[in-house]
């Protein structure tokens, strides 16, 4: 899908852009450097390139703690109002744990194969003809909540953000199926603070609650609970950022680079512009 439809700038939002020099030979527009960039930004760029009666299928992915959940719920606030907008995480498309740990694969949670991308691609080739069932997924239980299930019918614009996007890894890749790629990046420092900084937030609530994921940590003390989380980044989550998370970045349409602030700069790669804000 990715192949046959490509985006077309022409139809970009205005304030983006500027006029191109005649000898770029890109038309007419090229992209405003000093452009601001939030999540409102990025909702205008999808908003126009939605076309009426087809769902517009969009990937949000970056790092484990890059902020891809946050990213897309902002979107989906921006445009609920004048379009019919679904989210959906990949997270709910991991096996579940009693597989993984089957398997032997619990402590690669995340990686590509730890993914059922069969259930996700069928989920994507299905969407624009009719209703279809989503897997939910808890960072509470560190699992699938079948209760949780949803079902989407046909929306204007479908959010998929999470991981599970790397390419040419599997025969039915559910990248080849997006409209659309976004990618979140960001330097390795940033993304270990982050991710550090959210275990904790679950460690810290898990202590009422003992159905949490996290409340198995509790016996941890704050310092050795962050020191865990350290080694998790270390040896789990960086190895998986550097073979197979960044190497999707290549294939995005809209790259978002984050700054230790949180404020971001835009990039449109197969435009060759760039924005900052």
């Amino acid at each position: 899908m990715r192949d046959s439809r490509l985006m077309d700038f022409t139809r970009m939002p205005a304030h983006l852009f500027q006029p191109a020099r005649a000898s770029a030979g890109l038309g007419a527009l090229v992209p405003e450097p000093d452009a601001a960039v939030d999540a409102s930004v990025v909702a205008e760029i999808l908003a126009e390139c939605a076309a009426a009666g087809s769902t517009l299928i969009v990937g949000i992915t970056g790092s484990v703690a890059a902020g891809k959940s946050t990213l897309s719920a902002a979107i989906a606030s921006h445009l609920r109002s004048m379009l019919r907008i679904e989210s959906i995480s990949t997270d709910g498309f991991l096996y579940p744990n009693e597989t993984l740990i089957s398997r032997g694969l619990i402590m690669r949670k995340g990686y590509p194969e730890t993914y059922d991308t069969g259930l996700l691609s069928g989920v994507l080739q299905r969407v624009r003809w009719g209703p279809v069932r989503v897997p939910a997924y808890s960072h509470v239980t560190y699992d699938r909540v079948p209760d949780l299930d949803r079902t989407i019918d046909r929306p204007d614009i479908l959010l998929v953000e999470g991981l599970g996007f790397s390419l040419g890894a599997y025969q039915r890749s559910p990248a080849a199926l997006l409209d659309l790629l976004v990618y979140i990046d960001a330097g390795e420092d940033d993304l270990e603070a982050w991710y550090v900084a959210r275990f904790m937030n679950f460690w810290r609530e898990a202590e009422t609650n003992p159905q949490s994921f996290y409340a198995r940590f509790r016996g941890m003390s704050e310092a050795e609970a962050e020191a865990f989380a350290r080694q998790v980044w270390a040896s789990v989550n960086l190895p998986n950022v550097r073979e197979n998370i960044a190497p999707v970045k290549r294939e995005a349409d809209i790259v978002l680079t984050k700054a230790a602030d949180h404020s971001m700069t835009l990039t449109l790669p197969a435009f060759g512009g760039r924005a900052n804000g």
